[in-house]
């Protein structure tokens, strides 16, 4: 049974609607690229991308931005920190710069709906390999260099990965959103109410801890490892920063770890004698990454719940809502509030 009322507080007009195949052409067209008609729709969930094939040339990916997510302050600040990583010759993936814009607009003809997008080049790859202990160091420093560019000044106007933004609101919106069962909603509020008590511990053992420009969403799929070319062994491309923002260092290292605290101790070993090749790490963030998991828990729901409107959503997780899918997060939440109250993983 599926519990999303018609009464939930999400977006009352499918945002991506008037995102035609006609329309995404004559955005490319309408900032100088000649199309040949070929498209193919990318992964993604939160905005819309595509491959678009180009004349004489290699195919373009374009990235259409969900409207009302990020302001065009946000886009500015994500955009500028990619170009700043490029500058220092970073392996990441930049929006191209036409007319000395990299954010352009266009207007459907027939809906009137305004899109905002950013167009860039092609880059292939494959998932790396999380279990090898080179790709492991690679990693670390890369996010270390990253982080050498994310710490030199603050976003202004992008948001910060803290326990409001992260865990409170998350919660208080699925409390009002009419999405939970209502003989789980007590029983998922209550555990909900105390993985955030843990997660405040957590922050407090960890003291003052620095905030930087992070990727803030480091998972696979969001690096591609390249093969090298004329004898070179290649290496790791970020694609896609839409995630940035502000937070501790170690949001962007915890999410290379898996399997239990034995593994995770001994990749992130791995992954520190990277990162410490040029920056060094704060030892007090070992207190965080349990916390930081529980907050993104937390925040995948109510991501969940809020796209619950847009078509895509009910197709790719049609599990969501469900008695068994709650049943399933207080379990989870109950095993994070458990590993929380154990010590800091020594990963040394």
């Amino acid at each position: 049974m599926n519990y999303a009322s018609p009464l939930s507080p999400v977006t009352a007009a499918v945002p991506f609607s008037g995102l035609t195949p006609e329309c995404i052409l004559d955005a490319l067209e309408s900032i100088g690229c000649r199309c040949d008609g070929g498209l193919m729709a990318l992964n993604s969930y939160e905005n819309r991308v595509w491959q678009i094939g180009i004349e004489d040339s290699a195919p373009l990916i374009a990235k259409f931005y969900r409207p009302g997510r990020w302001s065009d302050a946000q886009i500015a600040e994500e955009h500028a920190f990619v170009a700043a990583m490029r500058e220092a010759e970073l392996p990441v993936v930049a929006p191209l710069v036409i007319d000395g814009q990299s954010l352009f607009t266009h207007a459907d003809a027939d809906s009137g709906a305004v899109f905002r997008f950013a167009v860039y080049p092609r880059q292939g790859g494959r998932a790396p390999e999380f279990d090898d202990p080179q790709v492991l160091e690679w990693m670390g420093r890369l996010m270390a260099r990253i982080h050498r560019v994310g710490e030199c000044e603050p976003f202004i106007h992008r948001e910060t990965l803290d326990i409001q933004s992260f865990g409170t609101e998350p919660r208080d919106w699925l409390l009002n959103s009419r999405m939970l069962p209502p003989d789980i909603e007590p029983v998922w509020q209550g555990v909900a109410d105390q993985a955030l008590e843990g997660v405040r511990h957590c922050f407090e053992r960890a003291g003052q801890v620095r905030q930087l420009r992070l990727h803030g969403d480091c998972h696979a799929g969001n690096v591609l490892w390249t093969p090298g070319e004329m004898g070179q062994s290649g290496g790791p491309h970020f694609v896609d920063f839409d995630d940035a923002r502000m937070g501790p260092a170690i949001q962007d290292l915890w999410m290379l770890l898996s399997g239990d605290a034995s593994d995770m101790g001994r990749q992130f070993r791995h992954v520190l004698a990277g990162y410490e090749m040029f920056r060094e790490f704060d030892d007090r963030e070992l207190h965080l990454p349990e916390a930081l998991r529980t907050l993104r828990l937390l925040h995948h729901s109510a991501w969940l719940a809020r796209r619950w409107d847009d078509p895509a959503f009910p197709a790719a997780f049609p599990w969501f809502a469900t008695q068994r899918y709650w049943e399933e997060r207080i379990l989870e939440l109950r095993e994070q509030i458990a590993r929380m109250q154990e010590p800091a993983l020594i990963m040394r």
